[in-house]
């Protein structure tokens, strides 16, 4: 009976109601079958790689690549030193920034610099893991390889016995006998004495800790020192400033310079840091930055530099304010215009080329005329028209063309041409080689002088070679001037600036810090 609760079924014959159920019979559940043993031991494992795997991902080993790149910075010693980093007012400057801050820059960090006070605190602070590495012009040495290890190697320097000329020079280990020696306390040169004190065992020599490789150079010179040891490319670098001073001995083999790491299993900075060097060789950079930093240094002989100190002290002063309000005028750097008029008329106003050039800066007429300049003998008149055409040939070039080639290139111009330093990085560019490149258009200018090469140019015959010798010659005279010229309070006590006062780049203050001895 539909909607009653109930159900009617015939007994007997009769009709009998009987209660309705809903469920009178419960459903069977079905059995599940029983894994088999090695079905057990298959799930355990699977379980167990799980674990591992989860493991291994959340406890794994940061690597020292990975760490310096979560940490966003690049964390380098290094040392104050003509070849390896010092600190203007304009910003840092040195082969080992240049490099380092290119491979901070590949890592997509920033550089942070650490300069101890004493060159011997380098390799601990590394050994330790104060540092991520160490950027210092350092050689590789047995005695070093058994605190740090080394990256690439990437230049060569030879350990040297420095005297002052006028001063007996030592021609044997045997002539060191009754000489004073000096080096700075924890770099290879005193290794190196303790090894020939083994065959020569009067040998004596004196450690200086703390003081720069200019500083004691410069004792040498001044005649505080007798003899000191030097790298090779310290005493073609100071030697600039201090003609006096000369080799008279190796004592070494050339060594190889290269970055110094910690001492542990973890080479992944290292790898980067070799993946860096190749793609810097490859490229052309590292020859680039050696040029820029190392390649002008020697143009100049012993008594080119002391005739241009001789003119810096009679002829400078007469013509200095002249120099520095024509450079405020048209944003240049003072000292770069007056090497300039060193290199066209060694500061005499009076002066005439062969070819009618004349002034202090040597203007043309043709070029004086379309400056306005009247009078080229007039030293106002041939300094403030000079820097126009100067800053005008640097405006002009290629935005591609960067700093400090740019430069170099202008004043490349300034001697040969526009025209001319066109049709050089023209047949640069046929070469496979970068024109917007200093290094690169600097090796193709004396082409410029060969029939096969200019017929095919649009400005014909030029002594490219001129051209070279010309920038070169600026690039000492400019490092020379800004040695002499800095103040005290500013000077890094080494190095030279970049010459024209362009804005820094993005890099060009790291934060520096400054370790007490010990740390």
């Amino acid at each position: 009976m539909q909607g009653t609760g109930h159900i009617a079924l015939w007994h007997s014959g009769k009709l009998v109601y009987y209660k309705r159920f809903h469920r009178i019979f419960k459903p069977l559940k079905r059995r599940r079958p029983r894994l088999t043993l090695i079905q057990r031991l298959e799930v355990l494992a699977f379980l167990l790689l799980l674990a591992l795997v989860l493991l291994f991902t959340f406890n794994r080993p940061v690597t020292d690549l990975e760490r310096v790149i979560a940490s966003g910075e690049l964390v380098v010693a290094t040392r104050v030193s003509t070849t390896t980093y010092q600190e203007w007012p304009t910003g840092p400057d040195g082969f080992e920034y240049d490099l380092a801050a290119a491979f901070a820059d590949s890592l997509g960090v920033d550089l942070r610099l650490v300069v101890p006070r004493q060159f011997d605190d380098i390799l601990p602070l590394v050994a330790r893991g104060r540092v991520d590495m160490a950027a210092a012009g350092m050689t590789v040495t047995r005695s070093r390889l058994a605190q740090v290890r080394f990256g690439p190697t990437y230049q060569q320097v030879t350990e040297q016995v420095v005297h002052r000329r006028g001063t007996p020079a030592p021609q044997s280990i045997e002539d060191l006998q009754h000489r004073s020696l000096a080096v700075i306390a924890g770099t290879s040169h005193g290794d190196t004495l303790r090894r020939l004190q083994q065959d020569y065992p009067w040998l004596t020599w004196e450690e200086f800790p703390g003081i720069t490789p200019a500083e004691l150079l410069r004792r040498v010179h001044d005649g505080e020192l007798d003899l000191a040891v030097a790298d090779s490319i310290e005493l073609i670098s100071i030697r600039r400033f201090y003609p006096e001073l000369r080799a008279v001995m190796d004592l070494t083999e050339p060594h190889f310079l290269a970055w110094a790491f910690p001492r542990h299993q973890d080479s992944s900075l290292i790898q980067a840091a070799e993946a860096f060097f190749e793609a810097q060789a490859t490229s052309g950079r590292l020859a680039q930055l050696q040029e820029r930093h190392f390649g002008h240094m020697e143009v100049l002989d012993y008594a080119g530099v002391l005739t241009f100190m001789s003119r810096v002290r009679e002829r400078l002063p007469r013509y200095e304010p002249l120099f520095r309000e024509a450079a405020e005028t048209f944003g240049m750097d003072w000292r770069l215009l007056a090497a300039v008029s060193y290199q066209e008329s060694h500061w005499n106003p009076d002066a005439v080329s062969r070819t009618g050039v004349r002034g202090l800066m040597m203007l043309t007429q043709i070029t004086a005329g379309e400056l306005g300049v009247r009078d080229r003998t007039n030293p106002r008149e041939s300094v403030f028209g000079g820097a126009e055409y100067l800053r005008g040939l640097h405006q002009r070039l290629p935005e591609a063309i960067l700093e400090p080639d740019r430069t170099w290139m202008a004043l490349a111009a300034y001697n040969v041409g526009l025209g001319h330093l066109y049709d050089a990085r023209r047949i640069t560019l046929s070469e496979g080689k970068d024109p917007n490149r200093w290094i690169d258009v600097m090796a193709h200018l004396p082409l410029l002088s060969r029939p096969e090469w200019y017929v095919h140019t649009r400005h014909g015959y030029a002594r490219g070679w001129e051209p070279v010798h010309y920038v070169q010659n600026i690039r000492s005279f400019y490092d020379i001037l800004t040695w002499f010229t800095t103040p005290e309070q500013e000077h890094p006590l080494e190095g030279a600036r970049r010459p024209w006062m362009s804005p820094p780049r993005p890099q060009a203050t790291p934060p520096l810090d400054i370790l007490p001895p010990g740390l």
